[in-house]
């Protein structure tokens, strides 16, 4: 008989902070996702912790009392790891490490703590190195405990490199030595890119967990790993899609999420080139999602970030399937109103009627609900880049309704 695989989740507290910026509501969101992200890690959240503060504690990010009662709760359930909605400065992690015996991480931590876990390919390792080398390097000093015990005498005096800078510098050349490999793949992924002729770019993009995999599967017939995980794609995946007798390449991306940390976005530059390189943009977002609109809103300030905000766009309202509203019962008079309790045709008749009629589609990926109608927007749309492009070939790719459905070999 086969053995009952048993997974040890890490026994793990979140915490966060209320601040001017960031109400309660908005703070149990991130907590939300947090937990979620722990949960992809590895761990599971017994307690989360929040206190309200006009800023964080320079020292210890909470206040005192606040930090006591955490350090208690540690002891007492036998906690093995604390983890930060927000990222802690290197003095703040070391001052909490001296107080609180257990792991201490934040948000940026954690992500790339997921990412190297994801992480399938050399690139992508690369990737993932680069970036937590990036963020190691200032916080070595909070790392090596022993270096308090070091003291002079005979020996000792005059010029030399203690264990710290030793380290520092260690980190230091591997960081310039990750980035001249990065480099090198970067000249031979732009070579692979040119190579790929002038056939139609179209890039899906979308906040991490949205169902671009699984959009990716169903379009290409590809194979593509698919999981209810945060980032389970961190290699762009790159197939030609043919709908009816038109051709397109079409790529899967990175998944973006809010509060990115800032080395993944520059350790991640060449995955995010095949975003810059794309000629259209499929945004994909998951209305199921109670913060879709802030998903939509990060994933478009990381698109202005990486200089791709004005790229051609279809907005891909996925999951339908999923998507459940509140409701009001007819003699509740108390209850009010809010973008909770709106039906999807509710939502319609709301900005996103201002995307335009063929710049908005409602689908599900898994029931394939829709696609007829997701297909020919997308054939239509490279048609017309297509067309821009190379307006000899007009005749060769017909209006979708006369396009003849190209035989699978």
């Amino acid at each position: 008989m086969l053995e009952k695989e048993v997974i040890n989740f890490e026994k793990t507290a979140i915490v966060g902070i209320i601040t001017q910026n960031q109400s309660e509501e908005k703070l149990n969101e991130y907590l939300d996702e947090l937990e979620f992200l722990t949960f992809t890690a590895g761990g599971e959240v017994i307690k989360r912790f929040s206190q309200k503060m006009e800023r964080p504690n320079p020292k210890t990010f909470v206040g005192t009392g606040k930090i006591d009662e955490i350090n208690l709760f540690v002891k007492e359930n036998g906690i093995s790891t604390l983890i930060f909605d927000d990222e802690l400065s290197p003095s703040q992690q070391k001052n909490i490490s001296r107080i609180i015996d257990c792991k201490i991480l934040d948000r940026t931590n954690l992500i790339l703590d997921i990412f190297a876990q994801r992480a399938e390919t050399s690139y992508a390792r690369t990737q993932v190195e680069l970036a937590q080398c990036i963020y190691l390097l200032p916080r070595l000093s909070g790392l090596w405990t022993h270096l308090e015990r070091q003291k002079g005498g005979i020996g000792m005096r005059g010029p030399g490199e203690t264990e710290i800078e030793t380290d520092r510098r260690i980190v230091r050349d591997r960081i310039s030595l990750l980035k001249d490999k990065i480099k090198t793949i970067d000249k031979q992924m732009s070579i692979q890119r040119s190579n790929r002729g002038a056939m139609v770019r179209v890039a899906l993009v979308g906040y991490t967990n949205v169902g671009k995999s699984t959009l990716m599967n169903a379009i290409g017939k590809s194979d593509v790993f698919v999981e209810n995980k945060l980032f389970a794609t961190l290699d762009t995946t790159v197939r030609k899609v043919v709908i009816k007798n038109l051709p397109f390449l079409l790529s899967d991306t990175v998944g973006f999420i809010r509060k990115l940390p800032t080395q993944l976005v520059d350790s991640f530059k060449s995955t995010l080139d095949e975003v810059r390189e794309a000629d259209l943009l499929l945004h994909v977002v998951d209305i199921s999602h109670p913060d879709f609109e802030d998903h939509i809103e990060s994933v478009n300030q990381t698109l202005l970030e990486i200089k791709s905000n004005d790229k051609p766009t279809i907005m891909v309202f996925n999951k339908i399937d999923a998507y459940k509203h509140l409701t009001i019962d007819e003699d509740d008079l108390i209850t009010e109103k809010t973008r909770r309790h709106y039906t999807l045709e509710e939502w319609k008749q709301t900005w996103m009627s201002n995307v335009g009629h063929d710049k908005a589609l409602f689908i599900s990926a898994t029931q394939k609900e829709n696609f007829e109608e997701f297909r020919e927007t997308v054939y239509e749309a490279v048609r017309q880049i297509h067309i821009t492009r190379f307006p000899y070939n007009k005749f060769l790719y017909p209006d979708y309704k006369n396009a003849v459905e190209k035989e699978e070999e």
